[in-house]
């Protein structure tokens, strides 16, 4: 928490708060996941009308720059460009499955009634706008317990090839012991 000339107690982040949830329907034999993202964004900040200075003018550098990313990947999803830069900002990246794809979005903007905020109120009105025009195409996310099996079995192989990677990066072959590697070792 850290205070400016436009918030005494400013959180200076952002914040994302997740639930998955998975329901299992033992008569369908289907899983079904949802996860639901709420999201606080910092608000833009202009260093004249803040007089940060110093690490509180870096804060504000680095909330303007990821607001501003987030800026760019709601205005490629909301004109259905072929690449939307969700990679280029950590907050981004964080937020793809809740912007494009299977996703509902819903947004919530604090504006000021103040005549001195003016220019960041329409700002904000703007932004809220541009991400009024995604378009997405939310499903129901459900796996049949085949689908379900195939991918626990997917991840059970994965983790045993990971083990393999690291095993041979120490020298062990994969289910050998390491006086087995080392007997190798020395007859080669």
């Amino acid at each position: 928490v850290g205070s400016t000339a436009m918030n005494a107690e400013s959180s200076r982040s952002h914040s994302i708060f997740s639930v998955l949830v998975e329901v299992y329907n033992e008569t369908t034999r289907k899983t079904t996941t949802g996860k639901l993202s709420l999201i606080d964004l910092a608000g833009s900040e202009r260093a004249d009308k803040t007089g940060a200075k110093a690490e509180r003018l870096r804060e504000a550098q680095s909330i303007n720059k990821s607001l501003s990313a987030l800026c760019d990947v709601i205005s490629a999803l909301s004109t259905n460009a072929s690449f939307v830069p969700y990679r280029n900002n950590k907050l981004t990246q964080m937020m793809q499955d809740s912007l494009g794809g299977n996703a509902k979005t819903l947004m919530f903007v604090n504006i000021s009634p103040a005549d001195y905020n003016r220019d960041e109120t329409l700002g904000s009105l703007e932004y809220a706008a541009r991400a009024k025009l995604i378009t997405n195409d939310a499903a129901k996310n459900a796996d049949s317990e085949e689908v379900a099996a195939l991918k626990a079995e997917v991840a059970k192989l994965e983790r045993q090839l990971l083990g393999g990677a690291v095993a041979a990066e120490v020298g062990v072959g994969v289910g050998s012991s390491s006086s087995e590697a080392a007997e190798e070792k020395r007859q080669s």
